[in-house]
């Protein structure tokens, strides 16, 4: 599904979910209630999209991938550790669809110019896009939009303290796969190329220091969207001073910001037709381990199926306590590994291979999805099994 295709969807979407409040399927003021409960999200969405953006367009993803090529003085899985890393930082707090999207191809530019093959190296990031993505409100869409109910349950930290642990061992176990499938092309040792040339370097430092003002204030405490628009607005005003012709409308990622909308309102009219009760047989209600894999499983299916956006809309009336609202978050957050659509960043990491000449057969990614998901998810629920 390319950008022109997903707005369509979100243009079909919007215009069920308007027939829905016309109707009165979904009433106004519900409507109301999701449109005022997903504003302050899809701004900051907007926002680190375009802080990532203009942050790569100055060079500072190449020149740190570049500098871990040095760090890793020639090992390949040395480098390859040191990219995993870099992976989880940019998923954790800029979005998984940043890794996706502009990590993947810096990582794949810095296997070619040191020889080494780029797939264990793309395949690393898209993974990790996912199973990284459970860290924080910021790294994923959906945990931003549960990230109210887990402060509503007054745990100290609410998300890091919940689902950190089972973040650890998310990326964890997806490390351990990805060594065992690639630990041949991760062997040896490479010759270091010369790092990127730098076009501007204002442009460049001026980026690297917003970046590291900005992933602080991201777990800050304060909303967001807040910093984000603030960093968004510093690089614009920067990029306007030395190279305007970078600011185009492109940066916005208008197409997703439809998609969601729509998907908001038509999942908002299915549950306003009762789709939780349906729902809540198959989830189960209970909270020790055996219901929290059901639950997880459930979502991991359901993203799969479908998307992990509207698998967590749907389901989320059923996850009606933190523990099993972080059973929900692992199954639609490190799940959706083995369908093409099961995740956005999983359709953009494929464009953005296209666009630099490698094609992944469809085939290999969802044969080794089917083995991963299921062991990711299941061994990132035992933690909360503890609590």
């Amino acid at each position: 599904m390319d950008a022109v295709k997903l707005a369509l969807v979100g243009v079909v979407l919007l215009l069920a979910g308007g027939a829905a409040v016309a109707s009165g399927v979904l009433p106004a003021d519900e409507a109301g209630a999701i449109a005022e409960r997903v504003w302050p999200i899809l701004l900051f969405v907007v926002a680190v999209t375009i802080v990532a953006e203009l942050s790569a367009t100055a060079g500072v993803f190449d020149v740190v991938a570049a500098r871990l090529a040095r760090w890793s003085r020639g090992r390949i899985v040395a480098l390859w550790l040191l990219i995993v890393g870099f992976a989880v930082v940019v998923t954790a707090f800029l979005s998984l669809d940043t890794t996706a999207v502009l990590l993947t191809p810096v990582v794949v530019a810095v296997a070619r110019a040191n020889g080494l093959p780029p797939l264990p190296f793309a395949f690393t990031t898209v993974w990790l896009a996912n199973t990284a993505s459970l860290f924080l409100p910021v790294s994923n869409l959906t945990n931003l939009l549960a990230a109210h109910r887990l402060d509503e349950a007054g745990a100290p930290v609410p998300f890091l303290t919940l689902l950190g642990p089972s973040a650890l061992v998310a990326v964890a176990a997806t490390v351990l796969l990805l060594w065992i499938w690639h630990r041949r092309a991760l062997s040896g040792r490479f010759a270091i190329s010369a790092p990127p040339r730098v076009a501007d370097v204002v442009l460049l430092r001026g980026s690297a220091v917003v970046l590291i003002v900005l992933l602080p204030l991201l777990v800050s405490g304060m909303p967001p969207w807040l910093p984000a628009l603030a960093a968004a607005a510093t690089l614009t005003i920067l990029f306007a001073w030395r190279s305007p012709g970078a600011l185009r409308l492109r940066l916005v990622p208008w197409q997703l910001v439809v998609f969601a909308s729509g998907l908001f309102l038509a999942v908002g009219a299915l549950e306003a037709r009762g789709s939780a009760q349906v729902l809540a047989a198959a989830t189960g209600t209970g909270k020790d381990l055996l219901s929290l894999w059901q639950l997880a499983g459930v979502g991991l299916v359901g993203a799969n199926a479908v998307n992990n956006l509207p698998a967590y809309l749907a389901l989320e009336p059923v996850a009606d306590s933190p523990v099993r609202l972080a059973a929900l978050l692992i199954g639609v957050g490190a799940g959706p590994l083995i369908t093409p659509w099961a995740s956005l960043a999983t359709l953009l990491w494929h464009e953005r291979l296209r666009a630099v000449g490698i094609d992944v057969p469809w085939r290999r990614y969802v044969l080794w999805g089917l083995l991963a998901a299921p062991v990711v998810v299941a061994l990132a629920v035992i933690p909360l099994a503890w609590r």
